[in-house]
């Protein structure tokens, strides 16, 4: 049996009270507490695979606060930031919510595409001018219709999206000005075949690997770059291996905030009200948070002696000709619908 495969069915066995190990650590939060003098409370266990400080963690501690403070001892809230701490991956965190072993979690959308192929329209390179325009769409009409996807092939109630944001290359061999550059650097990109082929196009080796596993091999060498804002570089520590960024903004993600749902859907109609209001406005205040870690990370990157490139926009224009024919296979791929709410520029 795999790591993986063996820290998931270790995991299911938790749930009966039977099993030892890093299952245990997040049943613990669901442990039965005793009842109260309003009922027994409702155990709510919020999930994410980042430090407490991070925006993400912040904003499930803005959901919990609001919860408890309207509903007291009627729910309790528990919290597991990081399940990389207890030797899970980052995609864990979506078979965790759907089994209930956590309530709630948030994970980038792109690791959702195998088991829900239109995800990958907004995985496509540079749909999205700038992060006022990618909210908007996730937020109206688009995320609509992708909320119903992801809730028609997996077992979620989605309830807004995360700003993971736009996404920049960074590497530990030359500066990269032209897509020329990254031939023959070996590359981590995320589970989507739209990034897989986007960076194939681009000239790198790309690798589809887990975030734990990426930041293994680029601390012991033999990973030469990646993709992320820089928020994520930083709080993954790749900043200090990776000496050379560029401002490419090439991808724009979004991070699904997903519930368990049969929780979600037996709770009182009350809580399921204050959630849906707590997740929008733990929605807003996180975004708020991107854009000033974006700007603090951007800091540390140069602090830690990183060189940040700024590209003209002819050098930009020649990663768009590269990429061209991604765009060709995404409108024979999706349908009209989904096709007429984006715009497809090239």
């Amino acid at each position: 049996m795999s790591r993986r495969g063996f820290l998931k069915a270790s995991a299911l066995i938790s749930l009966s009270a039977t099993s030892k190990g890093l299952g245990v650590s997040i049943a613990k939060a669901q442990e039965s507490i005793p009842v109260s003098t309003t009922g027994k409370p409702i155990r709510i266990v919020m999930g994410g695979y980042g430090p407490p400080t991070t925006s993400f963690s912040l904003a499930l501690k803005r959901i919990g606060d609001r919860l408890t403070n309207k509903f007291g001892d009627m729910v309790d809230v528990k919290y597991v930031y990081n399940i990389l701490d207890l030797g899970y991956q980052g995609l864990d965190i979506l078979w965790l919510v759907e089994n209930g072993m956590l309530t709630l979690g948030y994970q980038s959308s792109s690791y959702m595409t195998e088991r829900v192929p239109d995800l990958g329209l907004v995985d496509l390179p540079f749909l999205f001018s700038d992060s006022s325009s990618a909210r908007a769409a996730m937020d109206g009409e688009l995320g609509k219709i992708l909320t119903a996807r992801i809730e028609e092939q997996m077992n979620y109630r989605i309830l807004g999206y995360f700003e993971n944001g736009l996404r920049h290359i960074s590497n530990r061999i030359r500066p990269i000005r032209t897509p020329d550059d990254l031939k023959g650097l070996q590359m981590r990109v995320l589970p989507s075949k739209v990034h897989l082929r986007t960076f194939e196009l681009l000239g790198a080796t790309p690798e589809i690997l887990d975030l734990s596993e990426a930041i293994a091999r680029i601390k012991a060498g033999t990973l030469d770059a990646q993709e992320n804002p820089f928020a994520n570089t930083v709080t993954y520590g790749v900043h200090n291996f990776h000496q050379y960024h560029t401002v490419t903004n090439h991808f724009y993600i979004s991070r699904p905030i997903f519930l368990h749902r049969q929780s979600y859907d037996g709770w009182p109609e009350a809580l399921q009200v204050e959630m849906r209001a707590a997740i929008k406005d733990a929605v807003d205040f996180q975004r708020q948070l991107k854009e000033k870690e974006e700007l603090e990370a951007a800091e540390e990157i140069q602090k830690a002696g990183g060189e940040i490139l700024e590209l003209t926009p002819d050098q930009v224009n020649e990663f768009v000709e590269a990429i061209k024919p991604v765009y060709s296979e995404a409108r024979a791929k999706y349908s009209s619908e989904l096709l007429q709410l984006v715009d497809l520029k090239f």
